[in-house]
């Protein structure tokens, strides 16, 4: 799966998790998941666990301390599915 089919899973997973205060328009596969989009760990926990669900794979801790954005869940997703 190449990272435009991937980025295209992923987005409304994030999506569902964006507070009231930040818009649509402004999330991008850069945007920092906790800075610029206010997604609380909480919530951030919550996303991974779909994210392993909808792609069949399974982060590890060390996995889960280099997701910033959705390029790098997108990275991530591709070096365990190969």
């Amino acid at each position: 799966m190449n990272s435009d089919e991937i980025y295209a899973k992923l987005k409304p997973i994030a999506k569902a998790y964006l507070p009231d205060d930040v818009s649509e328009a402004d999330f991008t596969r850069n945007s920092d998941l906790t800075k610029e989009m206010n997604i609380n760990s909480a919530h951030l926990i919550d996303i991974v666990l779909d994210i392993e669900d909808e792609f069949d794979v399974e982060f590890k801790n060390e996995d889960l301390e280099k997701i910033r954005n959705l390029n790098d869940v997108i990275d991530l997703i591709q070096a365990k599915t190969v």
